[in-house]
């Protein structure tokens, strides 16, 4: 995790720094909307296949390499000569779209194998606390470093995070080969097969999402939560210059630094919760999180005093942490052949709906208030929301009613015994990733 916040502090520094010298080496705004597009393109269609690399390659390897590659293209990026600096840049925005993706997705459906699956939520806390901290640090310092030292002295420190964290990937005590996904045989997951007698890998990520009721809805949330995210980072600058036209980063950087002091604060909470009770904070908090933050975010914009600005910020940090912590702990107790599938198609739905968000967002702010545009935002990610509570909620009625019985007891009587959730006191979010086999 120590090895992860460095290298998440060389991630937001460069998304600044890459930013800044992408407008200075081109001189067009445009070219910046286009490198940020392109990696998150690059994002999306790794999402897509990281499923089927995890069921091939193990998720060590994939963590290893994912940082390799993003220190190679830095390094590219600072020996290549002025004709080809374009070049480079593009492949930099793939390179750092795709790989982030797949070292996200590989971190997170590995953690109930580093850890455990009774401190997968601890591990999630300690992972979002230290991304926390490195986004506060890394957009913080990042206008210093580029100041001080240069954009060159800028991309050797990112590409030294990235080795930084390949060689605590390295020294981590797990499985470093084989194949990452495998049956409860000890054998590798075999290909689903289509007609032509063929590996169809595809349809397994939307077989991840249908196996659990109420999963996919939950995917669809999140989609939705990064569409929202968008609204807000757009009109964050925007409403900053209209509070201080002077010195618009004040409010921004303060903004964000309050909203990490809640996050962080959260993290702490939630800890101590599992610690005690045993339970994670399950579905349900995930959809009241959700709630909470995109109410809290539309607040931040609606003039109220700084004082209780900062509260809102806080607000939302610390809702922010525990939608985080519930959404991957939920998604973590599908079995591990499914496991990566479910995150790789979560992080495409995410990058999707951050990258149309961008587009829509950036149109939209032209023509009406930030207030107004992140109220529709947001306000779409609520609506989604309560319609994933009632949900929730009607599964849980449905529970009780065939506890031992082969119609009712699917939830529990037809799992693996991998799968099994009951006797499992960790096991508070008994509404949705229970895998049957009908």
């Amino acid at each position: 995790m120590a090895g992860y916040a460095v290298s998440s502090y060389g991630t937001f520094l460069n998304m600044v720094a890459l930013n800044l010298f992408v407008y200075e080496t081109t001189g067009r705004a445009l070219a910046m909307g286009l490198f940020m597009a392109v990696r998150l393109g690059s994002g999306f269609v790794a999402g897509l296949v990281v499923g089927g690399l995890l069921a091939r390659f193990s998720a060590k390897s994939i963590m290893l390499w994912a940082n390799v590659g993003q220190g190679g293209v830095m390094l590219l990026l600072i020996l290549a000569p002025e004709s080809l600096v374009t070049g480079a840049l593009m492949a930099v925005s793939v390179v750092i779209g795709a790989c982030g993706t797949l070292f996200m997705v590989a971190l997170r459906s590995s953690i109930p194998e580093m850890v455990g699956e009774d401190r997968r939520a601890w591990a999630n806390s300690l992972s979002i606390t230290g991304r926390s901290l490195a986004m506060v640090a890394g957009f913080a310092s990042a206008g210093v470093v580029v100041s001080l030292v240069g954009y060159t002295a800028a991309f050797l420190l990112d590409m030294a995070t990235f080795v930084i964290c390949a060689v605590t990937v390295a020294l981590l005590p797990i499985a470093g080969g084989g194949k990452g996904a495998r049956t409860d045989a000890g054998k590798p997951e075999k290909a689903e097969q289509s007609g032509k007698g063929g590996p169809r890998w595809r349809p397994v990520a939307f077989v991840a999402l249908a196996a659990a009721p109420g999963l996919g809805l939950m995917v669809a949330l999140r989609g939705v939560d990064a569409f929202g995210s968008a609204s807000h980072n757009a009109a964050l600058p925007i409403y900053s210059t209209s509070l201080d036209a002077s010195n618009p980063a004040v409010f921004v950087s303060a903004f964000w630094c309050v909203w990490a002091l809640g996050n962080i604060g959260a993290q702490q909470v939630i800890q101590r919760y599992t610690r005690r009770t045993g339970k994670t904070v399950g579905a349900l908090g995930f959809g009241y999180g959700t709630v909470v933050m995109s109410a809290a975010f539309i607040a931040a914009f609606a003039g109220f005093p700084l004082a209780v600005t900062a509260v809102i910020a806080l607000i939302a940090g610390a809702a922010d942490g525990l939608t985080e912590v519930a959404y991957t702990s939920h998604l973590q107790t599908l079995p591990a052949t499914l496991r990566g599938h479910a995150f790789g198609l979560s992080a495409t739905f995410e990058n999707l709906g951050f990258g149309v968000g961008m587009i829509l967002v950036a149109a939209a702010l032209d023509r009406f208030s930030p207030l107004a545009v992140v109220g529709w935002s947001h306000g779409a990610a609520i609506i989604v929301a309560v319609v994933f509570l009632l949900r929730v909620a009607t599964l849980r009625r449905a529970e009780p009613a065939g506890p031992s019985g082969r119609a009712g007891g699917a939830g529990q009587a037809g799992l693996r015994k991998e799968e099994a959730v009951e006797r499992r006191p960790d096991r508070g979010d008994r509404d949705g990733a229970e895998v049957s086999r009908g």
